[in-house]
C-alpha cells in the first residue's frame, strides 16, 4: 500500500476525550445514540481536513445514528446518508429534521401522555402486557423488566396509532428513553444486562423530557443550514440511491470484521417499535447488512468472490482455519470465521466499486475502522488491508491516522483504531 502521507503516530488527544460527545456538540446529537456512534468533532475535523466548503456534498454510506449527515447540515453542506438498519435509518433521517412545530410537538407528547395516564390498565394494571413469545425471543434475556416493558408496549401502541407530523421524532424520543433510562441493557462497549435490574420505571417521564429536550434543540436551531438525505438501503449497491459525479466527499465508519452482532446494540428498541416481529424478520435485516461477524453470513453470500485474488485477505483468512484447527475448534460459527473474514474484506470492496460512478475527481474520503484480533486472535489489519483493496480499484491511499486505542476485550492488548484517508 503506497501513501502520499506518514501513518499517524498517535491519537490528537487522550482516548477518553477522543470519542467523547463535548457539551457544545450536544444539541441534535443526543438526540439518540449507541455506543458505536464516533464523536461530532471527528467530522468537523475531517470535513475542515478535505477542504469541504458551504454547499458541498458529504456522504456517509454507513451513517448509522447520523452523526456526520446531521453534522454536514450544521456545517452548511448538504449531507446524504445510507443506513441499511431501520432503527438506526429512522434515528439518522430524525435528528436531521428540524421543520416540525417544536411548541405542537410537545403538546402533542403531552396529550398522549394525559391520556395513558388515564387508562387504568396503564397505571394500575390488573394483566400485564407482553410481547408475543416469537418476537420476546428476539431480546437479550432480561432486557427489560415487566412493568416497564408493560407502559413501553402500551406507549409506543399510543405514538403508532396516533398518525402525526411528529410521529417519527417521538418514536425516537421513545427508543432513547426506553433504552437509556427504563430498561435493564448497558453498553461498554459490548450490550448486556446490568446486574442492578429497574422492576419500574418512570416511562412517560422519561419520554417526554427526551421530547422536551427536542422541542428545544428544534426551537434554536440555526438560521442557515445545509440539507439532508437519508436512504434505508444497503451501502454496497448505491448505483440507484445517488447522482454522478456529486460527492465531494465521504466520511463513515463501517462495521469492523469481528465478532459483534451489530444487531444487537439497537435489538431493543427495533423489537418495541414493530421494525422486527419474528425470527425471520431479523433474518432479512441482517441479510441486508454487510458481513462482518458469523451471525449475518448465509450460504448463499458471494461477496468473498470479490477478494478471491486478494493475496493478503486470502492469507488471513487460511491462518485463522489453521489456527481454528490446531486449537480444535469446532462449533458452526467457529468454522465460519475465515469465510466471515472474506466475505467482509469483500463487500467493502463492492462498495468501494459501487461508489466510484459518483465521486468527482479529486473526492477525499474518511473510514474510520478499526483493527481486530477476534477470530482466535488472528490480528487483522483493518485500515491496511482496505486501503490495499482501495488502491486495486483505482483510489489513491492518502494516510492512515491512528484515532485512538483501545483494549483488546480477549488479550486486552492495545488495538488501533484509525481514518483510513482516500483520493479518488
Amino acid at each position: 500500500m503506497q501513501q502520499s502521507a506518514s501513518i499517524a503516530s498517535t491519537p490528537p488527544s487522550g482516548n477518553g476525550v477522543a470519542n467523547k460527545l463535548r457539551e457544545t456538540d450536544q444539541a441534535f446529537h443526543s438526540w439518540y445514540r449507541f455506543v458505536l456512534s464516533f464523536p461530532p468533532h471527528l467530522v468537523q475535523d475531517y470535513i475542515q481536513r478535505f477542504d469541504l466548503g458551504v454547499g458541498a456534498t458529504l456522504l456517509d454510506p454507513f451513517c448509522g445514528t447520523g452523526t456526520t449527515v446531521l453534522e454536514a447540515k450544521l456545517q452548511n453542506l448538504n449531507g446524504v446518508g445510507i443506513e441499511a438498519n431501520p432503527m438506526a435509518y429512522l434515528a439518522s433521517s430524525v435528528k436531521t429534521a428540524w421543520s416540525v412545530d417544536a411548541k405542537g410537538l410537545v403538546d402533542h407528547a403531552e396529550a398522549i401522555a394525559t391520556r395513558l395516564t388515564k387508562q387504568p390498565e396503564f397505571q394500575n394494571p390488573t394483566t400485564l402486557r407482553t410481547l408475543p413469545e416469537d418476537t420476546h425471543k428476539l431480546l437479550l434475556k432480561n432486557s427489560i423488566d415487566p412493568l416497564p416493558l408493560h407502559k413501553a408496549l402500551w406507549l409506543a401502541e399510543e405514538i403508532a396509532t396516533q398518525p402525526s407530523p411528529y410521529q417519527r421524532h417521538q418514536q425516537v424520543a421513545f427508543a432513547k428513553a426506553i433504552v437509556a433510562q427504563c430498561s435493564n441493557l448497558h453498553f461498554g462497549p459490548e450490550v448486556g444486562v446490568r446486574r442492578k435490574k429497574r422492576p419500574d420505571a418512570p416511562v412517560l417521564q422519561r419520554w417526554l423530557q427526551a421530547v422536551t429536550q427536542m422541542a428545544a434543540d428544534i426551537a434554536s436551531a440555526p438560521a442557515t443550514a445545509g440539507t439532508a438525505t437519508v436512504h434505508h438501503a444497503d451501502a454496497r449497491d448505491v448505483q440507484q440511491l445517488l447522482t454522478p459525479q456529486s460527492l465531494d466527499g465521504v466520511f463513515t465508519s463501517p462495521p469492523y470484521p469481528n465478532e459483534k452482532d451489530y444487531t444487537r446494540t439497537t435489538r431493543l428498541e427495533t423489537v418495541l417499535l414493530g421494525f422486527i416481529h419474528n425470527r425471520k424478520d431479523l433474518r432479512a435485516l441482517k441479510q441486508g447488512l454487510l458481513r462482518s461477524n458469523t451471525r449475518n453470513v448465509y450460504k448463499a453470500d458471494t461477496d468473498d468472490q470479490w477478494v478471491a485474488d486478494n493475496a493478503r485477505v486470502q492469507a488471513i483468512a487460511q491462518e485463522i482455519e489453521t489456527r481454528r484447527i490446531e486449537l480444535g475448534k469446532t462449533s458452526g460459527f467457529e468454522k465460519l470465521y475465515g469465510r466471515a473474514t472474506k466475505l467482509y474484506f469483500g463487500g467493502m470492496a463492492r462498495h468501494f466499486a459501487s461508489l466510484r460512478p459518483f465521486l468527482k475527481p479529486g473526492a477525499m474520503l474518511g473510514y474510520v475502522v478499526g483493527d481486530q484480533a477476534s477470530y482466535l486472535q488472528v490480528m487483522i489489519r483493518t485500515g491496511e488491508l482496505l486501503g490495499e483493496i482501495a488502491e486495486s480499484l483505482g483510489y489513491t491511499v492518502v494516510s492512515l491516522d491512528l484515532f485512538r486505542t483501545r483494549i483488546a476485550t480477549t488479550t486486552q492488548q492495545q488495538i488501533r483504531e484509525e481514518v483510513l484517508v482516500l483520493r479518488w
